[in-house]
């Protein structure tokens, strides 16, 4: 017989006389009362045996964390909290589980430490369960967002030998042994010999081969891996991510705001359409984790107000000269209570920073734009004053800065010029200054890591928690 998924069960509107279901044993309880998670859902369905007529060998080997197969009558439930329960009549063992060394075992709570850890079988909690099919749910709606409005979908390489942010945190791709490493007569790597006859790395952006495209096909995005060796420890960094990249050709930077504005809403209202039982779970496991923070540390918001305070606000739209007038005039950097005391234009804003903007001063999501030139990337278009460039960064409550993008620099001139400024080399690029040569037209795009998005719509506060195998520092297990 063809099993029939745990949701689809608890949500029939009828009561079935023969079904079977499969799935993961959560608990057992009174020798009688199974709880059947299948990853569908959330929610268990219960299953109810007839102990007394079935063998003691069978009951010993419903443990925590065994696959089974149960047949029998899906039934109106006479216990609270669930609407049918299914009164098994044959039970199958398909996969046992020791319960003495089985690691993940609800009555003990593991910490999420311990469920990094033993990343291979978190999907099997509640918690985790909820953050991966929110995240793919998350995915579905940042394709059918852009597929919806005619946008093309380009595979960017994952190997390149450019470096997209100037940032020079790389990690290299090579051939080459480490042992006899071929040398120029100057005592470098000769990189000729290596497999693509040139220095590699895994890429960190698609954005200008994104570029590229966009510049033949109107409208194209990127949603791919991208990589960062940046040796950090902290909740908010990976070295493996996924980056959303669209890239509009004739779009200046207002455009490029409203896009960004109406793509962030539609994603997150979408996911909180189709995942509202997970939600409502992680919202509650947020307000259990809150409570054991000190009052001034906790959220104002609940996770599912927090989402909504996105849904139902404009974003508010505040050039970076009046940002910097409103932090150094606020109360916290007057009163030093910033980690990062912003006494000048041209600062480079934190976290703490932003949060203050959007939490505490316009209490909206904002958008700021027109940063200084010389903290931002060499690609994006220089104004008129010299000094300032079209950039722009959306800012989130309780993460700050969650979306950059810019106005790209269109004018052939122009980028040269910068390129020079900040040695990059002109024949490395020659490829992307060709744009500039041939055709060029006022474009624009943004970057939203993924996982940050997935941080914010589940509430999750480490970042490691919201991929399936987090790449970090000394870390590449599973």
């Amino acid at each position: 017989m063809k099993h029939t998924k745990v949701k689809d069960l608890l949500n029939s509107t009828k009561t079935l006389h023969e079904i079977n279901a499969k799935g993961w044993v959560r608990t057992f309880r009174n020798n009688q009362f199974i709880a059947l998670n299948d990853g569908s859902t959330i929610n268990n369905i219960q299953c109810v045996v007839d102990f007394e007529n079935t063998s003691e060998d069978i009951l010993k080997r419903i443990t925590t964390g065994a696959a089974i197969s149960v047949t029998g009558e899906l039934v109106e439930s006479k216990g609270a909290g669930q609407k049918y329960e299914i009164q098994v009549s044959k039970l199958e063992i398909l996969g046992d589980c020791d319960a003495e060394k089985f690691p993940i075992q609800p009555k003990n709570k593991p910490s999420l430490d311990f469920l990094r850890e033993n990343a291979h079988l978190r999907a099997r909690t509640n918690m985790f369960g909820a953050i991966m099919r929110v995240r793919s749910v998350l995915s579905f709606a940042v394709h059918n967002y852009f597929q919806e409005k005619g946008f093309v979908y380009v595979n960017t390489p994952i190997i390149t030998g450019s470096d997209a942010e100037g940032a020079g945190e790389m990690f290299k791709v090579t051939a080459l042994p480490f042992d006899g490493t071929p040398r120029t007569e100057e005592g470098n790597v000769n990189y000729k010999e290596d497999f693509f006859g040139k220095e590699t790395n895994l890429t960190v952006s698609g954005q200008l081969e994104a570029e590229t495209y966009a510049m033949a096909l109107g409208q194209v995005y990127t949603f791919g891996p991208t990589f960062r060796a940046e040796n950090s420890n902290t909740s908010r960094h990976l070295a493996e991510f996924w980056m959303i990249e669209p890239e509009v050709a004739f779009n200046d930077l207002n455009d490029n705001m409203d896009l960004a504005e109406d793509f962030i809403q539609h994603v997150i209202k979408y996911t909180m359409d189709k995942c509202q039982d997970d939600l409502k779970f992680l919202e509650g496991r947020l307000l259990d984790e809150e409570k054991a923070k000190p009052q001034a540390e906790r959220s104002e918001m609940a996770l599912l107000e927090k989402l909504n305070f996105v849904l139902e606000n404009n974003f508010k739209r505040v050039s970076y000269t009046e940002a910097i007038d409103i932090l150094r005039d606020c109360t916290p950097n007057k009163k030093k209570k910033f980690n990062y005391i912003i006494n000048e234009w041209g600062a480079d804003l934190q976290s703490e920073h932003e949060r203050y903007l959007v939490e505490k001063h316009f209490k909206c999501p904002v958008i700021l734009f027109d940063y200084p030139a010389n903290i931002k990337a060499f690609y994006m278009r220089l104004n008129e004053d010299g000094k300032t460039v079209r950039a722009m960064d959306i800012l989130f409550p309780g993460i700050g800065e969650i979306v950059g993008g810019s106005q790209r620099e269109e004018r052939f001139d122009v980028l040269v010029e910068k390129m020079k400024a900040l040695g990059i080399d002109e024949d490395e690029l020659w490829w992307y200054l060709d744009t500039r040569r041939f055709g060029s037209a006022v474009h624009s795009g943004f970057g939203l890591g993924f996982e940050r998005l997935v941080l914010f719509v589940t509430g999750m506060t480490n970042i490691r928690d919201v991929i399936p195998f987090p790449r970090t520092p000394q870390n590449a297990e599973f």
